[in-house]
């Protein structure tokens, strides 16, 4: 072995430690630095996921709303149909004994009856307030004003055309006559349950 082997052997020797210490120095900022990353990268995660089950839940939603609502304009439409087989029954005089008419009678009442139970099965449910209920402007629309000291004030006296809902939201409210002038009605929340926003 020469001189020169052992003076590099000694060189390296003495440059070991240095590159060991500037390892070890390294080594707790490059953790550190990981650390971080990975914190910064489970967070975008979970954040990714929230926000994934919000649209599906948001999803799921919009879907049942759609179900629901979807055939809300049609329904509407079909209501001035069953408005008039109504007032077509009610303008025929009831002890009329044509047998003709009768039978005329007897079929528009059932093409009514059709009607309604069609409604019904998707959805869509009669708001036919009794005479004496109270007024509820989610449900019904005052038509006129009756002067009645017996009535409580704000009941409902005449339904002029009955209002229609559909899965709790109104398509429709009842139109109705109340009465004016007699004691207040007792406050009762009725229809706070239905969502008029169609």
């Amino acid at each position: 072995m020469t001189q020169s082997d052992i003076d590099d052997r000694d060189e390296r020797t003495e440059a070991m430690p240095e590159n060991e210490q500037t390892a070890t120095e390294q080594q707790p900022d490059e953790l550190t630095r990981l650390q971080t990353e990975h914190a910064e990268m489970r967070d975008r995660v979970l954040r990714t996921l929230a926000e994934m089950e919000n649209l599906r839940k948001r999803t799921e939603r919009e879907v049942a709303d759609a179900k629901a609502y979807a055939v809300s304009t049609f329904a509407r439409d079909l209501l001035s149909v069953a408005d008039n087989l109504d007032r077509a029954l009610s303008a025929v005089p009831p002890d009329d004994e044509d047998p003709a008419l009768k039978s005329l009678v007897e079929g528009v009442a059932m093409t009514g009856r059709e009607l309604q139970s069609t409604l019904a099965k998707h959805g869509v449910t009669k708001i036919e307030p009794a005479p004496g209920e109270k007024f509820d402007p989610n449900l019904h629309q005052a038509m006129f004003e009756v002067p009645d000291p017996n009535q409580p004030s704000g009941s409902v006296v005449q339904v002029v055309v009955p209002g229609f809902a559909i899965s709790g939201r109104l398509l429709r409210p009842a139109m109705v006559g109340v009465s004016k002038g007699g004691p207040k009605a007792a406050a009762n929340g009725e229809g706070a349950g239905i969502d008029k926003s169609a």
